[in-house]
């Protein structure tokens, strides 16, 4: 049995950052010199991005917490993703704490998605501490990127009591930490002491009304669905029968089978729960992520959880393709709804719609990135399914069309920002702010639309070097059309295996998506055409072999490499009448219409 501590010395924080400055690195060394873990005991870096594909992209998806016992107190820590695709994950974690840890790289500065989660954190009314990260890199500027944040408070209206933050300097790679840079740290004792110093203990009442906000769902083989929750009054006690109260008004009445305190990454069991402290509830059937868990006598549940409208859509359908069913375990829409349906479980930033086909949904989210996280995870899980093109969602404010905006920050180096600028003009961006000198940092407003399948083109034409964030920014009135893709596809005009003959004539004609070897269908596109227009072509046949010809002369044609594309590029790639055909084993881009002569004419030519 754990010994609850008392409110007076639990402080919950939440550590926010850009993606890649180091937050899921600097929980890990946090964990490690707390004692969390046994001197024998084997630890994963990055030991928080438990997810596979958090692990694989190196970034966090998913918010989560841990608990780490300092001195005679205890600081819950929430880990919070960077990206702003995953600002639903965000805004429920700054829900559970008081005070935030602002990590910011010292070589890069604050970027877009700093920005966000400030914003997020300063209109929360949240205390914040500045930790400067990563200064043993040799390009550290840890001087200029203080004046940059204090310019970024002052930019988002930062109250009086939140510009008087502490600064601490980390190298979280190396677990040190110190106040002063003539003095260099040896452990993160100071970034400890400030956060103790600085965070006021959580508040509540513990005899007041039971007031507890659910803000996370986890999963137990042997509990069912656990609730996540912070306790900001009242004391809830193993047994007790409590009000729930729902999204849509209505209060359930439920009896709490177990709960749970964090202690490092582990649950303890506890009989009664602290003010102030994050729980875990289990035995409460139906339970969602923004309900409140009240008294039966006068409830007063808490404000639900606001969450930023998504701004792309994706068609998630049945595949129907000649090779559907022969990889993946899971193919029918009832699996693919059941799947949709279980998301939204946890993920309050998705939404689900239905369409006129019932083989078809519409998923909202909050970016491409999502959707296609959302994508992998259900491949991984053996489903199989097609997804259209991304679509931006338009709302009538006043009688206007509008669409989705998004802030875009692009950092390259001097030679490519023309090119930069050029890209963007046809896709209705406007500049807002360029500066810098060997590298050009330009700052643009551009519709949500404008920037599906543009990371991809900006790789190409600045060889790579292109450092690209966006962040949502509001509606403005619609732009009219934008500019689509300007090549054409190269399209397999029957199934068969592809073939090293066919493809070596086909070279020429633009960029190969696949080898030799591949089983190809009619109507799946197997390159980009060098072209505006679509070409029907043969991707399996072989050479006819005579006395003169011998098979041997195959041996000397040599292939250049093809372009092999990740899920997001098949996304970003697709037109609006093709579709990505993602299965566990392979991903296959083809028209929504297989059989050539039944498809519209538009562009369309047959490779002789």
């Amino acid at each position: 049995m754990s010994t609850s501590k008392t409110a007076q010395t639990i402080r919950n924080i939440a550590i926010i950052a850009h993606v890649d400055h180091g937050k899921t690195t600097l929980v890990d060394a946090m964990l490690r010199q707390s004692g969390t873990f046994r001197a024998n005991e084997a630890v994963a870096d990055r030991v928080m991005d438990s997810n596979d594909l958090e692990r694989e992209r190196g970034i966090t998806i998913l918010a989560k917490n841990t608990a780490v016992e300092y001195g005679d107190g205890k600081i819950n820590i929430v880990d919070t993703p960077g990206h702003a695709d995953f600002g639903g994950e965000v805004e429920r974690a700054l829900k559970m704490v008081d005070g935030v840890v602002l990590l910011v790289d010292a070589s890069e500065g604050p970027l877009p998605q700093t920005r966000y989660v400030l914003m997020k954190a300063l209109e929360a009314g949240l205390t914040p501490i500045l930790v400067v990260n990563k200064i043993d890199r040799p390009d550290a500027r840890p001087q200029e990127v203080l004046n940059e944040v204090y310019d970024l408070f002052i930019d988002l209206d930062a109250r009086e009591d939140q510009l008087d933050f502490p600064v601490v300097y980390t190298n979280g790679k190396a677990g040190t930490a110190t106040m002063d840079l003539a003095k260099p740290g040896t452990d993160l004792g100071p970034l400890f002491e400030t956060i103790v110093s600085t965070i006021q203990p959580a508040k509540g009442d513990p005899e007041g009304t039971l007031q507890i906000l659910v803000t996370n769902l986890d999963y137990s083989d042997y509990l069912g669905r656990l609730g996540i929750a912070r306790v900001f009054n009242g004391t809830l006690r193993n047994g007790d029968t409590v009000n729930v109260a729902k999204l849509d008004g209505t209060m359930q009445q439920v009896k709490v089978s177990k709960l749970f305190s964090f202690s490092g990454l582990k649950r303890t069991d506890i009989e009664e729960t602290t003010t102030g402290d994050i729980i875990a509830v289990a035995g409460i059937p139906g339970l969602t992520i923004g309900e409140s868990l009240c008294s039966l006598v006068d409830p007063s549940p808490l404000p639900q959880i606001n969450i930023d409208e998504p701004t792309i859509a994706i068609q998630f359908s049945v595949n129907n393709s000649p090779f559907a069913g022969r990889e993946g375990q899971y193919v029918t829409s009832r699996n693919i709804r059941e799947r949709l349906d279980r998301e939204l479980l946890t993920n309050v930033s998705i939404r689900v719609e239905d369409t006129g086909s019932p083989d078809t949904f519409k998923v909202l989210g909050r970016g491409e990135l999502q959707l296609a996280v959302l994508i992998e995870m259900m491949r991984r899980e053996s489903f199989e399914l097609m997804v259209g093109r991304p679509e931006i969602v338009t709302k009538r404010i006043n009688g206007e069309l509008m669409e989705p905006v998004e802030y875009v920050t692009i950092d390259v180096p001097e030679e490519f920002a023309g090119t930069v600028i050029q890209k963007l003009g046809p896709r209705k961006g406007e500049m807002v702010k360029m500066h810098g000198a060997a590298r050009t940092r330009m700052e643009f407003k551009v519709p949500s639309r404008g920037l599906i399948g543009l990371r991809s083109e900006m790789l190409t034409e600045t060889r790579g070097t292109i450092v690209m964030n966006s962040l949502f920014d509001g509606y403005i009135a619609y732009q009219g059309e934008i500019p689509q893709r300007p090549s054409g596809a190269l399209i397999s005009d029957r199934t068969g295996t592809t073939t090293t003959y066919a493809l070596n004539g086909l070279q020429d004609r633009g960029v190969l998506f696949m080898g030799e070897g591949v089983e190809v269908y009619e109507g799946m596109i197997v390159g980009e055409h060098s072209r505006d227009n679509d070409l029907d072509v043969n991707a399996v046949r072989e050479k006819k072999l005579t006395n003169m010809r011998a098979s041997s002369a195959d041996d000397a044609l040599r292939l250049v490499p093809y372009k092999q594309l990740t899920l997001e590029q098949c996304i970003e790639f697709i037109a609006e009448d093709e579709l990505v055909e993602v299965t566990p084993k392979s991903l296959r881009m083809r028209k929504k219409v297989l059989q050539a002569n039944r498809r519209p004419r538009r562009n369309q030519t047959v490779d002789a």
